[in-house]
């Protein structure tokens, strides 16, 4: 089949600066193109050509401004040109495209792939929602919690959904004590920011109120280990480094802290596995209703036993003893006395972890992911 996929205006494809999506994107695009004849259709970059073929697969890109309204005109474009091409859209976590792709390409089978609740209320309107859901042959969902809350809105989607879990690069991601150049990139960053022997607590991602990292930095108040040191990764946003207000609270509030707090700014998406490596134990802080985090798989994929919270689809994945849930989100103290259980017994932590990373050798490759896609895909 000739497959269009329609990535989100937001971040380019491929992931240069970062993106859950763009990054599973790539994860599976080259394991895809061997089936299929594979064009990705995402928003324009400045270090990116607009138009090319990268090992057989065909990326198009038209300006967005970060904007879906300016990114709608430049897709409709292209598809009202090419639509009649492919056989199969597959459009990426953007429900409110599918009508008008539809009505551009009348003979393309639509697949839609949801990572976020995009169903809602907030974002489309319920009319508008039914008739996605009827011009839509399956609905790919990041995590059960996602199918389950748009066959809550609308019920005749239950029968199209599919829970399709996400995956990991298991050569990026890989524990310190198994790999040479894992471990190298640890003792660098760790000689980097003077963290020595510390016992490394971890949080990667970005810094909004609802992802919580400023709930684990008073955690750290009630902390018994005082050789420990929490290293908070991320920015406002992918590539941005200014000082939001909540940014500047959480440096605030670091500053008191009786451990030490590193605050890292925005670390470039190539990058962030070296910060896995360097940690000793990851703690995913959400206060929302979470998808399901990618954060998790490259957890696990690295090696480190984590906490998360009880939020979304966070729980689908967590096992016991490589991860353990937090049940309420908003108190540093449940946090701390996990903490300190961790940290009591590194090695048996780090045994755990281990064990996490064979969780993701079987189930989360994007070998499986892409597998999975293409049983969606058949007529």
């Amino acid at each position: 089949m000739n497959v269009l996929m329609i990535c989100t205006e937001k971040l380019p494809v491929p992931n240069i600066r970062g993106g859950a999506i763009q990054t599973y994107i790539v994860g599976v695009a080259g394991l895809l193109n061997k089936h299929h004849n594979l064009t990705i259709l995402g928003r324009t970059d400045p270090e990116l050509p607009n138009d090319e073929v990268v090992n057989g697969v065909r990326y198009v890109r038209v300006p967005s401004d970060g904007l879906l309204e300016v990114y709608a005109e430049g897709v409709l474009d292209f598809v009202s040109r090419f639509g009649g091409n492919y056989d199969l859209i597959h459009i990426f976590n953007r429900p409110k495209l599918v009508l008008p792709v539809r009505k551009a390409a009348p003979s393309a089978r639509i697949v839609l792939s949801m990572h976020n609740d995009m169903f809602n209320s907030a974002k489309i309107h319920p009319s508008e929602g039914a008739a996605v859901v009827e011009v839509t042959e399956r609905i790919i969902t990041i995590s059960n919690y996602i199918g389950n809350e748009i066959a809550a809105l609308f019920p005749n989607a239950r029968a199209k959904v599919k829970t399709v879990y996400s995956g990991v690069d298991l050569n990026r991601f890989s524990p310190w004590s198994e790999s040479e150049s894992s471990h190298r990139d640890r003792e660098t960053i760790r000689s980097e920011y003077g963290l020595g022997s510390k016992k490394v607590i971890l949080f990667v991602g970005r810094l909004s109120r609802n992802k919580g990292p400023h709930v684990l930095v008073k955690a750290m108040s009630q902390l018994s280990h005082k050789d420990a040191a929490l290293v908070v990764v991320g920015g406002a946003w992918y590539s941005d480094n200014s000082i939001s207000d909540y940014i500047a609270y959480v440096r605030a509030l670091a500053e008191k802290s009786p451990i030490p707090v590193i605050t890292t700014g925005y670390v470039e998406a190539h990058d962030v596995h070296r910060w896995f490596n360097a940690g000793d134990v990851f703690v995913c802080t959400s206060l929302w209703q979470e998808p399901l985090a990618r954060v998790h798989y490259e957890a696990m994929a690295a090696g480190l036993p984590f906490l998360t919270t009880a939020r979304g689809g966070n729980p689908e994945i967590v096992a016991d003893p490589f991860g353990k849930l937090i049940q309420n989100p908003d108190d540093p103290a449940e946090y701390a006395q996990k903490l300190n259980v961790l940290l009591s017994d590194l090695q048996s932590a780090r045994r755990h972890g281990l064990q996490g990373r064979r969780f993701v050798e079987k189930g989360f490759t994007w070998d499986r992911v892409a597998r999975d896609i293409l049983t969606v895909w058949q007529p």
